[in-house]
This record gives structure tokens, C-alpha cells and sequence, in this order.
């Protein structure tokens, strides 16, 4: 009898709450109308078009409003610089402002944001700063000493608030009167209350309020979607969007981003937030909002530059530290939680982004695979990721599903990215060819698997180090890591954290070029040092 109660009064508090939440949406949205804004952005300007114009800000969700802002400068002599001007999001900062003012006091870095309600509000700007000290005002106070309109609902809306409520709060008259009866009777049987909440909130969703986006152009496209250099404010940032069919990778991915303390490495990508965007479900696209690289992927970069020893050297080692630390298991600290050891399942120099300081870091996780201590990673399908990197056990089909093997499978196409990197590597005493993906010369642009798999596993066959390359000291050591990275017994392999120590010391011990002895019949003996990346240096013995 108790246990139809419960569920009865379960229900009921649900079905109160999602008609409370609807009636109030619906009463809201009865009394909505879009607004207009003054729309400007600086950089028009500086391209010598005509940037004043108008912007109409339809409701961004159900339940939410639009507003009008404007970000200016106001540099030391009080001269005022207006950036942009246009539509902004919901935000409570700015409800029932008629007037667009800024009431903060001096920022430090001369840049003024101000937000208001209602058509065209925007189009004067004012500052009116209140000091810290004084007491905060019960109705927001205009420049002109009048006090703020508040927003009334109209009567038509509150009629239809009305009529909505009263069914709902019959409901909950009869729910809050069981509930007391039930309450009554689990009292009445003396039964402890658990020290422990049996079910704890669940953590808060990754999806954050819609940021002020403007998608600039186009920068790769991928299997699941297009990658935009965008703007968000002052800052330039990498919007990765995928379509509604792909939701199951977009939150594949932002499930990784998420992770506790991913998010804090230098050699990772650094992620800002995922979205939803779009009115309807056919327009509906998903968001993932990362920090912005000019230079682009590492294959990219190897198209178009040749890169000294030291490039190699500060590029390969950033890179391992970045995979090193996506492998690793990371204890929990008092703030964060621990991070899982994580495997990519699609390693390559695609995935791998060169930060301007020509260091790398690791993204694109939309095939990763965290493996939680003590769990099963779940039902997955070992041939993933791109065929040219794929390696021997993969595309054999012979696979262990546990962690180690996993890895041992992006150390594998680690190897192959540490092959493109030597391969456009000038130190060397030799021509460098142009750039050429790993087996694009054994088996072209466009594999199939079965090529893959003559080429790989039936011939053991691996990309060509040239001749020159063995005469470099430093590139003849890479190319021994090189070797064990790829070799096909995957257990033989070595790890992302022993590629990251050794070309630390690569860097470090095998940088010394060699050096060629002349004598003279009329003078000292000379060494002549010769370093292919720099100018000969002389000295006297």
C-alpha cells in the first residue's frame, strides 16, 4: 500500500513541477516580441566598409529574451572607441535596462560592456559608475536621475498564468497531503534516516548559456562536421560543429573534454564549452567551443614549412608529453577529481595541433575511450580511426580489449607522426622531399583496407627512412625510437611517457654536429664545426 503511495507521490511532484515550468513558459512567450539593435563591428571598419546597421534578435530558447549590448574602449584622454554593437543573449544583468549603461567603475584595461531590453537601446552608450561602498539600489537608476521601468505582464498574461496554475495547484494539494500521510507512517515506524544521500545530484551538464559567437571562416573539414575560426569578444576561438545526426559524437567528445583535469595541460587542447544551436530540429547544429590555433594541424604545417632540429625536437617531445598525459591515470587532488587514463583511437598528425611557441597539443577525442578504474570501458569496436595509421592488430582484427592494448595502439601511429616530422626535418645533410602522408607512397591517397593490410601486416612493411637521415646523430637516435614505436608486436612498443624522455635527452646530448679536422703546413691545426642549420664556426687549437 506505503510503496503505491510513494510512487503516486513521486509522480505527482513531477508532473507538478513540468507544469509549473510550462505554464510559466507559456505565459512568458504569449508576451514576447523580438527586439531590435544597433548592430556595429570594428573590423568592418578598419576594411573600409559601411558597418552601422541594424540587427533584429529573435529569442535565442523557450523561457529566455534577447538583448541588445555594447562593448567600447575608453582610453587615458576619455577618447571613446566602439568595438561591437548587436544582439546578446539571455542574461539576467540586463532585464527591464531601458538604457544601455555601464555602472562598474574604471576597468583596468579601459573596455566598458553595457546590455538593456527594448528596440534600438543601444544606441547610446553610457557610464555611471556606483562606488563598491554604497548600498546596493532597489530599482536600477538612469543616468538621468529617473528610476528604470520595470517589466508588468500584461493582463493576458496573467489571466493564462492563472488558468494554467489552478489545475496544477489542485494537483499539488492532493500530492502535499499524501506525502504528509506518508511521512506520517515512516515516522510512525521508527526507521533510521540514512546518514548518506542515496541519490546524489548528478553533475551539472557540460552545455553552458549560448555564448556571443560570430563563425569567421572555414578551417578544416573532417567525417562529422567543419571546424571555424570564430570570434567571441576579443578572443579568437575554433567552433568544431557537428549535425544533429552526429550527437552521439559531439557528446562522445565533450564527454572527454570534460574530464577532471584535462583541461588544465599545456599539450592538450584546451576546451571552453559545448552548445546547441538552431530554432528547429532540422537547423539544429552542435557546438564544441575550443581555443584557436592560427597555424594549424600539424600535417598542415609540414605542407607548407620545413623545420629545423630543434623544431623536431620541441614538436615530437610536446606532442608525447600531451599523449603521455592522456594515458596516464591522475590521482584526484582536494579540488579536482581523478582523470581515467584516456586512449585516442585516432592518432595522427591531423589531430595534432601546432600552437604558435611551435610546441603541439593533442585534440579531437571524438573516438576516445576513458577506462574508469574498476570498469568495463563498455561495448566498442576495435577497427576504428584512419587506415594509414591504423596498426597491425587492427586491422587484423585481433585485438585485446583492455587498456594497455589501446594505447599500445596510438603509440604505434605516434610512430608514424615521428616519421612525417624527420621526414621534412632540413638538419640533415640531404634533399627533403615534400611532404608525403605515412604509406602514401607504398600504397597512394586513397587506401583501402585490404591495402592496409598487404602493406602492413602480411608485408611488415613501414615508411622509407632515407640514407641521409643515418648520418645526422640526432636523427639516426629518433629513428631507433621510431622503430619501436611501430613494431609489430604491439607488447614490444614503447610508451608515450619513454618517447617524451628520450627526445628530451635528443634534444639535450645529440645536438653536438660533427666535426671535420684540417691541418695547415704553415699553421695550427683548425676544427671546423659543420651544422647544417647554422653558419660554420671556427676556432684555433
Amino acid at each position: 500500500m506505503w510503496k503505491l503511495v510513494e510512487v503516486l507521490v513521486e509522480v505527482g511532484c513531477v508532473l507538478w513541477l513540468v507544469g509549473l515550468s510550462s505554464a510559466i513558459m507559456m505565459a512568458e512567450e504569449e508576451g514576447y516580441e523580438p527586439i531590435v539593435c544597433e548592430y556595429f563591428n570594428m573590423k568592418c571598419e578598419k576594411e573600409g566598409l559601411q558597418c552601422n546597421t541594424t540587427e533584429v534578435c529573435e529569442r535565442p530558447a523557450l523561457g529566455k529574451r534577447a538583448h541588445c549590448f555594447a562593448l567600447w574602449f575608453n582610453d587615458s584622454r576619455g577618447v571613446i572607441d566602439v568595438q561591437m554593437k548587436g544582439c546578446w543573449l539571455d542574461s539576467r544583468d540586463c532585464y527591464d535596462r531601458t538604457k544601455c549603461v555601464e555602472n562598474k567603475q574604471n576597468e583596468k584595461d579601459g573596455h566598458f560592456f553595457c546590455c538593456c531590453d527594448g528596440n534600438m537601446c543601444n544606441e547610446q552608450l553610457y557610464y555611471h559608475p556606483i562606488p563598491t561602498s554604497s548600498p546596493p539600489s532597489s530599482a536600477l537608476e538612469e543616468p538621468d536621475g529617473n528610476v528604470a521601468t520595470v517589466y508588468r505582464p500584461s493582463n493576458q498574461v496573467l489571466s493564462t498564468l492563472m488558468y494554467s496554475l489552478v489545475p496544477i495547484m489542485g494537483i499539488a494539494l492532493v500530492v502535499a497531503v499524501t506525502f504528509w500521510m506518508w511521512r506520517r507512517h515512516k515516522w510512525s515506524s521508527h526507521e533510521p534516516l540514512p546518514t548518506v544521500d542515496p541519490n546524489p545530484h548528478p553533475p551539472p551538464t557540460p552545455v553552458e548559456a549560448l555564448r556571443p559567437l560570430q563563425r569567421l571562416e572555414i578551417k578544416a573539414r573532417g567525417r562529422f562536421g567543419c571546424v571555424w575560426k570564430a570570434q567571441m569578444l576579443s578572443e579568437l576561438v575554433a567552433v568544431k560543429t557537428f549535425p544533429i545526426q552526429d550527437h552521439q559524437s559531439w557528446l562522445a567528445e565533450t564527454d572527454i573534454y570534460s574530464l577532471p583535469q584535462l583541461n588544465n595541460h599545456d599539450n592538450i587542447l584546451r576546451f571552453i564549452g559545448a552548445e546547441k544551436r538552431g530554432e528547429t530540429f532540422n537547423d539544429t547544429e552542435l557546438w564544441l567551443i575550443t581555443e584557436f590555433h592560427e597555424l594549424g594541424s600539424l600535417c598542415d604545417y609540414l605542407k607548407g614549412n620545413l623545420i629545423t632540429w630543434l623544431d623536431l625536437c620541441k614538436l615530437s617531445e610536446s606532442m608525447a608529453r600531451g599523449l603521455a598525459y592522456l594515458h596516464e591515470d591522475v590521482p584526484a587532488t582536494k579540488l579536482l577529481g581523478a582523470k581515467p587514463a584516456v586512449a585516442h583511437r585516432d592518432f595522427k598528425s591531423k589531430n595534432v595541433l601546432v600552437k604558435s611557441d611551435l610546441t603541439a597539443c593533442v585534440a579531437d577525442f571524438g573516438l576516445a575511450l576513458k577506462f574508469e578504474p574498476g570498469q568495463n570501458p563498455g561495448d566498442v569496436h576495435g577497427q576504428v580511426g584512419t587506415r594509414r595509421y591504423m596498426a597491425p592488430e587492427v586491422l587484423e582484427g585481433a585485438i585485446n580489449f583492455n587498456r594497455d592494448a589501446f594505447l599500445r595502439i596510438d603509440m604505434y601511429a605516434c610512430g608514424l607522426v615521428l616519421w612525417e616530422l624527420a621526414s621534412r626535418c632540413s638538419a640533415a645533410d640531404g634533399p627533403v622531399d615534400d611532404y608525403q602522408l605515412p604509406f602514401e607512397e607504398e600504397v597512394g591517397l586513397h587506401p583501402t583496407l585490404d591495402d592496409m593490410q598487404e602493406c602492413v601486416v602480411h608485408k611488415k612493411q613501414r615508411p622509407v627512412f632515407k640514407e641521409h637521415w643515418y648520418r645526422h646523430p640526432g636523427l639516426n637516435t629518433l629513428i631507433e625510437t621510431i622503430v619501436e614505436c611501430w613494431d609489430h608486436d604491439a607488447e614490444a612498443r614503447l610508451s608515450a611517457g619513454c618517447v617524451e624522455e628520450r627526445i628530451g635527452q635528443l634534444d639535450r646530448v645529440n645536438t653536438t654536429p660533427p666535426t671535420v679536422t684540417t691541418t695547415t703546413s704553415n699553421g695550427p691545426q683548425t676544427v671546423v664545426t659543420v651544422d647544417p642549420d647554422s653558419p660554420a664556426k671556427e676556432s684555433s687549437i
